[in-house]
């Protein structure tokens, strides 16, 4: 009960102060999830934000859940599920309560001005650590930078990236069996 209880609070503490969705969460995520509690491994980590793409639902939610899930199965995915959402459920209900005398407001809208920059450059710093991880070679070099100009230049869905990039990735990295003789080789 202690673990789920700290899953709750963790993953509401995350969700009431990040701006900018499950992007924006990735460098919360890593200190609190990889480094502070070591629930997940950093690989682990962008294998669940990967999952996150391509399954139904908010990045940051999924994520909570797979994280929960592993650590305490059902229970774990719902009370790290809950926790993530929570403050925003709160958060919203208030604004929404006031939206119409906040969206009029010069400071508040200057407020939201500057959160944005803000969450562009936490999304920007997400990109640099995950490509820091990721990027290991020329094959994946080579996917990172076909998935980034087929994102640039063609309307292609977001879905069909990561499928396309995990194809890539099963076609042009060497297979375990392969590493393993070349490794016992040595």
């Amino acid at each position: 009960m202690k673990l789920l209880l700290q899953l709750f609070l963790v993953f509401a503490k995350m969700g009431a102060v990040t701006f900018g969705g499950g992007y924006a969460m990735l460098p919360i995520l890593q200190r609190e999830v990889v480094d502070n509690h070591r629930w997940a491994t950093e690989e682990e980590l962008m294998d669940y934000y990967a999952l996150g793409q391509v399954t139904p639902g908010m990045i940051a939610v999924n994520v909570a859940t797979f994280i929960g899930l592993k650590l305490r199965g059902f229970w774990g995915g719902i009370f790290a599920t809950i926790g993530v959402i929570t403050p925003s459920m709160i958060i919203i209900t208030v604004i929404a309560m006031f939206l119409t005398q906040f969206e009029e407001n010069l400071y508040v809208a200057h407020a939201f001005t500057g959160i944005r920059a803000c969450v562009c450059i936490l999304i920007l710093d997400a990109v640099i650590k995950l490509g820091r991880k990721s990027v290991k070679d020329k094959r994946t070099l080579f996917i990172f930078l076909a998935i980034l100009l087929i994102s640039l230049f063609a309307p292609v869905s977001p879905v069909f990236s990561v499928i396309a990039a995990g194809m890539a990735g099963f076609f042009l990295m060497p297979s375990v069996k392969k590493a393993k003789k070349e490794g016992a080789s040595r």
